[in-house]
């Protein structure tokens, strides 16, 4: 077998990895970023004082640090992850966190008029945020949240550290057997560019979908 043939299976089974990662970890970090933001803009005091803490935290340490956290401080406590999903919800955590702060800008930034119309028509809380304010706040933040979620797509290659086998994984272990470092990791920094300038297009595209004529985006 060629050193091609070879490194390509060897690089797939490692993309599959990290895809399986990303498929995880970028949706419900979005829904994690929401479900903070509005719990600190509509939450009671105490909500609010859980949310804010939660995200305060998480902002305040390397994403490093909350791996291996969550992968070998958390079984001390009875909490036991495998390398995959300890991984996958160190990323949830930290990107949702980040997420929140993007969607809580953006929720400040809505008209109080439009909450007080919301009353005015006879809407419940619950009806005025999900029909009304998330949607703009979403469109507003959608920037913000891509870019977070590029950061997503190459923080992914930091699951090695707990021995998950994803793409940065097996690339280093293919080159420690074969040396040869200039193909090995230029083919993987161009995955890892390919990926996140198809997750950019992608919320480009969403991003026009969502534009309202005659309103900004941000």
């Amino acid at each position: 077998m060629s050193f091609w043939e070879e490194f390509i299976s060897y690089i797939l089974r490692g993309w599959v990895a990290t895809l399986e990662i990303l498929a995880i970890s970028i949706p419900l970090s979005i829904l994690l970023g929401l479900g903070l933001a509005v719990a600190r803009v509509y939450g009671n005091w105490f909500i609010s004082l859980i949310a804010g803490g939660f995200v305060a935290l998480l902002r305040g340490l390397p994403l490093v640090v909350t791996l291996l956290i969550v992968f070998f401080a958390l079984p001390k406590l009875g909490i036991y992850f495998p390398p995959f999903w300890a991984a996958v919800t160190a990323f949830i955590m930290c990107s949702g966190a980040y997420q929140s702060e993007y969607v809580r800008g953006a929720i400040r930034s809505i008209d109080v008029g439009q909450s007080l119309a919301a009353q005015a028509l006879g809407m419940t809380r619950l009806q005025e945020v999900t029909h009304i304010i998330l949607p703009q706040a979403f469109r507003r933040a959608l920037p913000g949240i891509t870019n977070e979620i590029i950061y997503l797509i190459l923080y992914s290659s930091l699951a090695y550290l707990v021995g998950v086998q994803e793409l940065f994984a097996v690339a280093k272990h293919f080159n420690s057997l074969q040396l040869r470092p200039i193909e090995i990791f230029s083919t993987t920094a161009l995955i890892y560019a390919f990926m996140a300038t198809i997750a950019t297009l992608f919320f480009r595209k969403l991003e026009e979908k969502m534009k309202v004529p005659g309103l900004e985006t941000v």
